[in-house]
C-alpha cells in the first residue's frame, strides 16, 4: 500500500519545521499543519496538499510523495516578498538538511522540486508555494 507512510511523513515534516532554529527566528511558532480559524498575522508556514504515487518494485513497497509547503504573509505585512522568500529558503534548508525520521517506512530521499511566488489576498499579501518530493521505502517483500 503506497499511502501508509503519508501520516508519518507529514508528522516528520511538521516536527522538522517546528524544530528548525533559523525558521523559528523568521516565523516564530507560526507553523501550521491545520490553519487556525482566524488567519495569523505576519509571515507563517502551512503544510499543504500531497499527491502520492506507487513506487514499489520487485524488492519491496514504496511511494513517491509530492507535497506542498507554503509560506504566506498577511495583508498587514508591509515587507513585500523579502520576508516570505527568506522564510521559504529556511523551509528548504530545514527539509533538505533535516534527516527526517519516519515512524512508518524509511525516507530514501527528499528533494526540492519547484517554487511559485505570487501576490495573494487581492495583492496585499504574499505567498510562496514550494513543491517537494519524498521517496519512501516501505520494506522488503516476502516471497
Amino acid at each position: 500500500m503506497s499511502f501508509q507512510a503519508s501520516a508519518a511523513l507529514q508528522a516528520a515534516i511538521y516536527q522538522a519545521l517546528r524544530a528548525d532554529p533559523a525558521l523559528g527566528v523568521l516565523v516564530g511558532d507560526a507553523i501550521f499543519d491545520a490553519m487556525p480559524a482566524t488567519p495569523p498575522a505576519g509571515t507563517h508556514v502551512a503544510l499543504g496538499p500531497e499527491d502520492v504515487t506507487e513506487a514499489g518494485d520487485m524488492t519491496g513497497g514504496g511511494a513517491r510523495h509530492d507535497f506542498i509547503v507554503s509560506v504566506l504573509s498577511g495583508t498587514e505585512d508591509t515587507g513585500g516578498f523579502a520576508p516570505v522568500k527568506a522564510a521559504a529558503a529556511a523551509v528548504v534548508e530545514a527539509l533538505e538538511d533535516g534527516g527526517l525520521s519516519l515512524s512508518t517506512g524509511h525516507l530514501a530521499g527528499l528533494w526540492f522540486v519547484s517554487a511559485r511566488a505570487r501576490r495573494a489576498d487581492g495583492g496585499a499579501g504574499r505567498r510562496v508555494d514550494m513543491t517537494f518530493r519524498a521517496r519512501i521505502d516501505l520494506g522488503l517483500k516476502v516471497a
